[in-house]
């Protein structure tokens, strides 16, 4: 192999890339001239990377338990995509919209609003810093 170029990655495409001259061109003008706008365009929220997956919505008192890499159990689940199965990768978010982490789903989404125990999603990478929500577990 002589060259790789990756035109997409999940649900980001070539078409939304920009040069790394871009970037700095951008950092340039914001910086000398107070324009952010174009820097703004440029520089997305990290919860773009988590669009393609189904959603679970973890309660508040349950975000920093996730943090410390807890399994997320039925009753922390705030709200969850009608789609999810078991077994499948979901997005871990906040009701604010910020993304905690990823999971595998330990029950669809039927089983998770009837039930009253049990492990809803199992954790298996956490991107949000401990102590980002109040510890109340």
């Amino acid at each position: 192999m002589e060259d790789l170029r990756r035109t997409r990655s999940g649900s980001m495409t070539e078409d939304n890339a920009f040069t790394l001259q871009d970037i700095k061109d951008a950092y340039v003008e914001w910086t000398e001239d107070g324009d952010d706008a174009w820097l703004r365009r440029i520089v997305k929220p990290f919860e773009v990377l988590f669009e393609p997956l189904p959603k679970v919505i973890v309660k508040d008192s349950a975000v920093d338990a996730i943090c410390h890499g807890a399994d997320l159990a039925a009753v922390g689940v705030h709200k969850i995509d009608a789609s999810v199965q078991k077994d499948v990768l979901v997005a871990l978010m906040t009701a604010k919209g910020e993304a905690i982490g990823v999971g595998t789903s330990k029950m669809a989404a039927a089983e998770v609003v009837s039930a009253k125990e049990g492990v809803a999603v199992s954790t298996d990478r956490v991107f949000m810093l401990v102590g980002t929500y109040p510890k109340m577990w």
